[in-house]
C-alpha cells in the first residue's frame, strides 16, 4: 500500500529518476524508501487515507488518526463489547458489593472483606450464587453501553469543537460524559433492579423471570425506575469525573493518543477508582432504592422507599453517617479493573474495527 503523495515519479518526498541517476538506482532507492517510511516498527503499513505521520521507530500505529473515521456504529459494538465483557467479568465482585452496602444484614451475611465475602457465599450457598443475575446484566448491558460510547464520542467532538477547536477540552468531556449517562441509565435500570435483588441474602428468587413477574405485580412498572433519578444523580457526576479524569491521564501517559493498551488500562483504572470512591454515598442509596431491604423498611413509616431524599434520610436513621459509606472497599475493587476492561477493550475494538473499515475501503 502507497502512502499518501506519493506521485508516478516516486515517494512523496524521495529523488525521482533524473539526470546522473538510472532508472534501476532510482527503482532501487524508491524501493527502499518505500520500505522505510511507509512501514512502522510492526511491519504495517501506513494507511492510505491518512497523512504521513513522524513516528520513531519503536512507535506502535498512529491512533489519533484512526478514530477520525470511526462511524457511530463502530463506536456502538466496541461499547457493547466493552460492556458486556465488563460487567461479566466483574460480576462476583458487584455481587459482594451489593451485599456489602445492606443497611442491616443478617449476621450470616456480614462480610469483612471481599474475599471472605466471595468464599463464605461459595461455600455456603453454592459456587454459582454470585453469578445469579448475570444473565440479565449482560442483556441490559449490551444496549446500554453501546448507546453510552457512541453518544460520548460524539458530543465530546462536537462540544470540543466549539468550547476549544483544535484542542481537547475537559469541560466537554465532562458534559459529554454526563449526557451519555441519560441513554445509559434509561437502558441499564431494569436490569439494575433485577440484578440487585438476585443478589441479596436470601433472595426468593432464582429465575429472572420469576424476579420480573413478582416486581411487575406487586409494586408496578414503576419499581423499574424507582432509582432511576438517584442513578442519575450518582451516574452524572461518577462520569463526569471518570472521564474528565480519563482524557487527563490520556494527556500524560499517551499524548500522542496513538493506541496504547497499557496507557488505555491504567487511565481507566485511575479514572474508576477516583468516581467510585467519590460517589459510594449515592450508590449506597440506588442500592436501598432497588433492593427495598426489608429490614431497613422497617425503619421507614412510609412504606416503600421512593426518591433520593427519602432514600438518604432512611439510610442516616438505620446507619449514621458511616451507613453512607458501607461497601466503599468493595466499590473500589470492583470499579478498578471494571474501568480498566471497559477503555481497554472499547478502545481494542475501536482500532481494530477501524483499521479493518479503512483496508476495506483501500482495497475496493
Amino acid at each position: 500500500m502507497e502512502l499518501e503523495g506519493r506521485s508516478a515519479g516516486g515517494v512523496a518526498g524521495g529523488p525521482a529518476a533524473g539526470p546522473g541517476r538510472s532508472p534501476g538506482e532510482s527503482a532501487l532507492l524508491d524501493g527502499w524508501l518505500q520500505r522505510g517510511v511507509g512501514r512502522g516498527a510492526g511491519g504495517g503499513e501506513t494507511g492510505a487515507c491518512r497523512p504521513p505521520v513522524r513516528q520513531d521507530p519503536e512507535s506502535g500505529p498512529e491512533y489519533e488518526a484512526l478514530p477520525a473515521g470511526a462511524t457511530v456504529t463502530t463506536h456502538m459494538v466496541a461499547g457493547a463489547v466493552a460492556g458486556i465483557l465488563e460487567h461479566c467479568v466483574m460480576y462476583p465482585v458487584d455481587c459482594v458489593k451489593t451485599r456489602m452496602q445492606s443497611l442491616q444484614p443478617d449476621p450470616a451475611a456480614r462480610y469483612r472483606n471481599v474475599l471472605e465475602a466471595l468464599w463464605r457465599i461459595i461455600r455456603t450457598e453454592g459456587l454459582w450464587r454470585p453469578m445469579r443475575g448475570l444473565n440479565v446484566t449482560a442483556t441490559g448491558a449490551g444496549p446500554a453501553h453501546a448507546l453510552y460510547f457512541a453518544c460520548y464520542e460524539k458530543l465530546k467532538k462536537t462540544l470540543s469543537d466549539v468550547i476549544h477547536p483544535g484542542g481537547n477540552s475537559h469541560i466537554a468531556n465532562g458534559a459529554a460524559g454526563c449526557v451519555a449517562t441519560l441513554l445509559h441509565d434509561a437502558a441499564m435500570n431494569p436490569a439494575e433492579v433485577i440484578k440487585q435483588r438476585m443478589q441479596m441474602y436470601n433472595s426468593p428468587y432464582h429465575r429472572v423471570t420469576d424476579c420480573v413477574r413478582a416486581v411487575w405485580r406487586n409494586e408496578g412498572a414503576g419499581a423499574f425506575y424507582r432509582s432511576y433519578t438517584t442513578q442519575l444523580t450518582m451516574n452524572v457526576p461518577f462520569q463526569a469525573i471518570h472521564f474528565m479524569t480519563y482524557e487527563f491521564l490520556q494527556e500524560h501517559f499517551n499524548p500522542q493518543r496513538r493506541y496504547n493498551p497499557s496507557s488505555h488500562v491504567l487511565s481507566g483504572a485511575c479514572a474508576g477508582a477516583v468516581a467510585a470512591a467519590a460517589t459510594t454515598p449515592l450508590d449506597v442509596c440506588k442500592t436501598l432504592l432497588n433492593t427495598q431491604e426489608s429490614l431497613a423498611l422497617n425503619s421507614n413509616i412510609t412504606g416503600h422507599i421512593t426518591g433520593m431524599a427519602n432514600a438518604f434520610r432512611t439510610v442516616y436513621q438505620v446507619g449514621g453517617v458511616t451507613a453512607y459509606f458501607r461497601g466503599v472497599q468493595a466499590r473500589v475493587i470492583y470499579q478498578i479493573p471494571s474501568t480498566a476492561i471497559a477503555w481497554s477493550v472499547y478502545e481494542f475494538f475501536k482500532y481494530l474495527i477501524t483499521k479493518r473499515q479503512e483496508e476495506w475501503r483501500s482495497g475496493k
